[in-house]
């Protein structure tokens, strides 16, 4: 089967991929040169009764929970829809920043839907690429042909509705799933017109072994290399010359490097404890402390990177960075024995994010062994009279609740008086204490009250109020006890 594109964008509930949902999805299937194939895709998915979305996320796509319970497909149904139609065989899944965000949503979605979480980005020919850092490295290295916006401050700004505002095409309407993948498609035609060389290059070395092989992964402090990232300011195009440090000390995908356009000196004498606590300093803070010029680099993450000699002299002015400093940068690193180590180490000591203990939150705990994966397959094609009895016995134990949460979510009529009872109970207590960092009630009515605050027009007070109402509705009825 021929390969094709999969340009998709989703519309969520909130920005968090483990506790907040997709509500819509849109795509377009393309030729590799951008041809459309079929007509695009629009579909809403229902929120079910344990998720209280966030007001500001609503009010900038503009759709009410109401909406996706009387249009939507249950999670399950829409599942069913991305393995056997959209993302199907030879598919190359793309988006705007779609690494980041929509990929994540996606991930959950299929855990929490008995399906593998990864297979449907590559496996059988399937895999991904993403616009964004395309966009910043077109930008920074080879931006003749298109017109670059700035925000109101004059900062320079890859806003996909200000690109195409400035390039010349209109966006139907900015925020809806669907007219942002048309958008995204169109300027993905204007980037490989105005600069295929680049386009086609940054293609072809998206997978992990082409990004290792330009990167000299395997071989630390050898070679510099352009790298475009979110990570980087704005002022220098979010585009640097890096180099490989050493491997990434917990994740065998990932590698640090090291960002050439600052000077080691400085960071050369400090201890692990002291490079720890430069990791991550807060932007208030970055006039008395200088973070670490350190990052990881995930190389099966599609990072845009480059072999130094795609930068010019007129890029190095772009990102204010020559060649040259950042040669002399990298012999001055080279020279500070044990660096790497002290660096990896810091990265051993630096507190990770809080652990999540519910089962969504708990995607990346670990793969499941053989005799579950056997089994969340046959969860996944049971039909509805026979998950009503089904009882598997899963190994790990994240799968048992899940399964709960499936059946109640998608298949309500499955569930026995006592799963009814444990949904109800649970459902309640996410509500008014949460899971992790979920919504609980009391936040989602402070939330309003302030989003309500500054509602600009008539459309977004409506919003807000089916918000309040949808919030009530699914509100435990022990709220209402006396």
């Amino acid at each position: 089967m021929a390969q094709s594109f999969m340009f998709y964008d989703l519309e969520t509930s909130g920005i968090s991929s483990a506790y907040q949902r997709i509500m819509q999805f849109g795509g377009q299937r393309t030729t590799l040169d951008l041809k459309p194939i079929g007509q695009p895709i629009n579909v809403l998915v229902k929120l079910s009764e344990d998720i209280l979305p966030e007001p500001k996320a609503i009010l900038v796509h503009g759709i009410a929970p109401q909406k996706t319970l009387a249009e939507g497909l249950s999670e399950r149904d829409f599942s069913q829809l991305l393995d056997k139609e959209i993302f199907i065989k030879d598919t190359i899944a793309v988006g705007f920043n779609n690494i980041r965000f929509d990929d994540e949503f996606i991930r959950h979605l299929f855990w929490r839907s008995f399906y593998d979480p990864y297979e449907w980005h590559y496996k059988d020919g399937r895999s991904r690429w993403d616009l964004l850092d395309l966009t910043r490295m077109t930008r920074a290295l080879r931006p003749k042909g298109l017109s670059w916006p700035v925000d109101e401050a004059g900062a320079a700004t890859n806003r996909l509705e200000l690109l195409a505002q400035a390039n010349g095409f209109a966006i139907k309407r900015a925020h809806d799933a669907e007219s942002d993948i048309l958008a995204t498609l169109e300027w993905a035609r204007r980037l490989k017109s105005a600069q295929p060389k680049l386009f086609d290059w940054l293609f072809n070395h998206r997978d992990k072994p082409a990004v290792a092989k330009v990167i000299h992964s395997a071989k630390p402090l050898s070679q510099p290399f352009v790298y475009s990232s979110g990570r980087y300011p704005s002022e220098f195009e979010k585009t640097t010359v890096a180099v490989v440090l050493g491997p990434h000390p917990t994740d065998s995908n990932s590698v640090l490097v090291y960002d050439l356009r600052h000077h080691p000196e400085e960071f050369a004498g400090l201890s692990a404890k002291d490079l720890s606590s430069l990791l991550y300093v807060a932007y208030e803070d970055r006039d008395k402390l200088k973070p670490l010029p350190v990052k990881k680099l995930a190389l099966n993450r599609v990072p845009a990177v480059a072999p130094p000699a795609t930068l010019d002299s007129a890029a190095q002015t772009r990102i204010g960075l020559s060649l040259k400093t950042a040669e002399r940068h990298l012999k001055a690193l080279a020279g500070i024995d044990g660096w790497y180590e002290r660096v990896a180490e810091a990265y051993d000591l630096r507190d990770g994010p809080p652990k999540r203990l519910d089962p969504e939150g708990r995607l990346y705990d670990g793969f499941l062994n053989d005799k579950d994966k056997n089994l969340v397959s046959q969860v996944r094609r049971a039909k509805p009279d026979k998950l009503a009895d089904f009882q598997p016995g899963f190994i790990d134990e994240r799968l048992a609740p899940l399964l709960l949460r499936y059946k109640a979510r998608n298949l309500a009529m499955t569930l026995s008086q006592s799963e009814q009872t444990a949904w109800e109970s649970w459902r309640a207590d996410k509500l008014l204490n949460g899971v992790d960092n979920s919504l609980t009630l009391a936040e989602f009515a402070q939330q309003l009250a302030k989003t309500t605050e500054y509602a600009a027009n008539t459309e977004q007070k409506f919003l807000l109020e089916e918000l309040k109402l949808y919030g009530e509705s699914i509100a435990p009825a022990q709220l209402f006890d006396t």
